[in-house]
């Protein structure tokens, strides 16, 4: 899941990653940097609104196109069910944004000793890459 978001006003805009169906990818509150309007392909990972319930945006890997639509499910097949197992295809109209980059922040309580500022410097930034063999592991089952 994603943050309530508001209406995009960029090309590029920044939400907050909440819940665990796209472990280990995106962790909960990481922070994404998504990219309206960008071409998207199967395996790519994507900010869409929840199609039954619009107000709610949602991250998922687009794993193929199905007539209506993409077919999209999260990364952490043992997290609840909230993709398209659950809602079917999803409207070109909803998918709104190619996720490009996570950002996780420090955690909190933490002592910023510059060994733990220096490590997190290192892992905090990673670019969301597409994971191409999806559709074709699912294609296979």
């Amino acid at each position: 899941m994603a943050e309530q978001g508001r209406e995009p006003t960029g090309l590029f805009g920044l939400v907050e990653a909440t819940g665990r169906s796209m472990y280990p990818r995106l962790r909960h509150r990481d922070q994404l940097l998504v990219h309206y309007g960008a071409e998207l392909r199967a395996g790519d990972v994507a900010l869409l609104r929840h199609p039954l319930q619009q107000d709610l945006l949602i991250v998922k890997r687009l794993v193929g196109r199905r007539d209506g639509g993409w077919w999209v499910l999260g990364d952490n097949q043992d997290d609840e069910v909230v993709d398209s197992r659950s809602f079917g295809a999803v409207p070109d109209e909803l998918v709104l944004a190619r996720v490009r980059a996570r950002y996780r922040p420090m955690l909190p309580g933490r002592r910023r000793t510059p060994a733990y500022v220096a490590s997190w410097v290192l892992s905090a930034v990673r670019l969301v890459l597409a994971d191409r063999s999806v559709s074709r592991r699912l294609r296979a089952r």
